[in-house]
């Protein structure tokens, strides 16, 4: 995801994904970290248009 310098900076930065993750448990809409291209940092979204879902591992035959 490009993040445009201007919405960046309106943004709120987290320094970690955790903290970032945190502060959204806490949100009253679904909310996801994501590393900003621009400044390095984590920022909040609630996008989820082209998100992969990553797939389940696999568990091994026996």
């Amino acid at each position: 995801m490009k993040t445009r310098p201007g919405i960046c900076q309106r943004k709120r930065r987290y320094a970690t994904r955790e903290e970032a993750e945190a502060v959204a448990l806490h949100a009253d809409v679904t909310l996801r970290a994501y590393k900003c291209a621009l400044c390095k940092q984590f920022h909040l979204t609630s996008r989820t248009k082209g998100l992969r879902v990553p797939r389940p591992p696999l568990r091994p035959s026996s």
